[in-house]
């Protein structure tokens, strides 16, 4: 028997709920931010199917003083679902229902395990979608994007998770089960302790079921690529584009590093030069709308500018799509330090990327810069050679002034990606110290014992210790 969970055999639980088997243990070590030397094994994996399941294991967990740390498709780049303390890893990835859709409502009922994807192919035959649904949505759960509040290429119209999210049934540390929220479109009906739970990390409940807003699909959706000379031309057009009134879908950034390395990777013939990626949802007037983001970027120099729709659209939109992979694949020699996600106000953005820019050319380092510039978001990947001590704490030294960069400018450590374990020395710069201690405060009144998710999001406090 490993650890001290042998008393999760005691439960309601089925025989194939419950693992101590080392393969599945090694499988809940980490999520996809968390490097190998970073893996912490947990002790116990537990696969609850319902609402009791979870309340019955976090009850027993938080008497006995065993951590519980929630996962779902471990997608999450922050070290979020990494076991840090041992303990349980709770896959919720079998409660993955549907439970009831209101397309009168414009709402739908998921429990946590169901893929975002799924959401937008259950309700296509009413013409409805779930607005912020994050370009990963095929391959993460709904309970991760609320526990991280995630976002994504479509934010700078429609906002992020915690816009759509109407209510929340949640199990505490101690395994009460509350209902957070409404199913009106607005409250004003006592603490909000939904918005509380939502981007929580899994660091106060674990969300059970969910009620989201949808929308209706817009008749007209066009794409669009344009191409700029320069760097600075381009993160001047979305600047100005979103400053101006142009409404986008979405507006993305690529910087001429990553062109290039989108081009290896898709084997796309398109020059090494920035690019800005576009997409426009309207009932009527999209062609209107186009032109005028088109006059905008005229203002920028812009090189290019082409639309499509359909199946051309995903063709045009294809290197965006695909930078991800091509970042990790570019050089072999090379790997992502660490993924940055800093978000600042959108007049501050053309001077954040720049700002980037000269810290790659005066440290020696490949950094490509992309990510949802409509809205403020810069991922920028500091790729490191990891034998090479020099190379890496290079990047390290760069990586935390990008960060601190963005904090001085009125922006944030982490847009989309959370805390978890990777930003945490960030949280008291950010918010300050009173307001890092009132977080704790609030962890402390739910979770008394640390029992979800412990060492995650909080720094370390003056006198060592987390909880004293």
């Amino acid at each position: 028997m490993t650890g001290d969970c042998s008393f999760l055999r005691d439960l309601p639980l089925g025989d194939d709920q419950l693992s101590f088997d080392d393969s599945q243990r090694d499988g809940h070590a980490g999520d996809w931010g968390t490097p190998e030397s970073e893996r912490v094994r947990p002790d116990a994996v537990v696969w609850p199917e319902s609402t009791d399941d979870v309340a019955s294991v976090l009850a027993a967990a938080d008497d006995r003083g065993v951590p519980v740390t929630p996962y779902a498709a471990g997608t999450s780049l922050e070290g979020n679902a990494t076991p840090s303390r041992g303990g349980i890893s709770m896959d919720v990835s079998r409660m993955n229902a549907v439970l009831d859709v209101r397309p009168d409502d414009f709402q739908i009922d998921v429990e946590p395990g169901v893929f975002g994807s799924v959401v937008d192919e259950t309700v296509a035959s009413h013409g409805l979608f779930f607005p912020p649904l994050p370009s990963s949505g095929d391959i993460s759960t709904i309970g991760g994007m609320i526990a991280n509040d995630a976002s994504g290429m479509k934010t700078v119209k429609y906002g992020e998770v915690s816009d759509w999210v109407l209510e929340l049934e949640a199990v505490l540390a101690d395994g009460s089960v509350i209902t957070a929220g409404s199913g009106a479109v607005k409250t004003s009906s006592g603490y909000n302790l939904k918005d509380l739970v939502v981007g929580s990390e899994g660091t106060l409940a674990v969300v059970t079921r969910a009620t989201l807003e949808l929308a209706g699909r817009p008749e007209q959706i066009r794409g669009g690529r344009a191409i700029f000379d320069a760097l600075s031309d381009a993160v001047e057009a979305v600047s100005d584009a979103v400053r101006s009134g142009v409404d986008v879908a979405t507006i993305e950034l690529v910087d001429e590093t990553s062109a290039a390395m989108a081009n290896a990777y898709t084997g796309s013939s398109l020059p090494d030069s920035p690019m800005v990626f576009v997409e426009f949802h309207a009932n009527h007037g999209v062609d209107r709308e186009i032109e005028f983001c088109r006059s905008v970027f005229e203002a920028h120099d812009v090189s290019q500018f082409e639309t499509a729709e359909g199946d051309e659209m995903d063709d045009l939109w294809q290197p965006r799509r695909e930078l991800a992979y091509a970042v990790q694949t570019y050089d072999p020699e090379l790997s992502p330090l660490h993924p940055g996600d800093v978000t600042v106000p959108i007049s501050k953005y053309p001077e954040t990327v720049r700002h980037v820019r000269r810290l790659a050319e005066e440290h020696d380092l490949l950094i490509p810069c992309f990510g949802h510039a409509g809205d403020g978001n810069l991922h920028h990947s500091v790729l490191v050679d990891e034998s090479d001590d020099d190379h890496v704490e290079r990047a390290r030294r760069v990586q935390t002034e990008i960060v601190k960069r963005a904090i001085d400018v009125g922006g944030t450590c982490t847009g989309e990606h959370g805390v978890g374990r990777g930003k945490r020395e960030y949280l008291e710069l950010e918010h300050g110290e009173e307001s890092v201690e009132a977080m704790r405060r609030v962890k402390r009144a739910l979770d008394p014992n640390d029992t979800l998710n412990p060492g995650k999001i909080f720094p370390e406090t003056r006198d060592g210790g987390w909880m004293r």
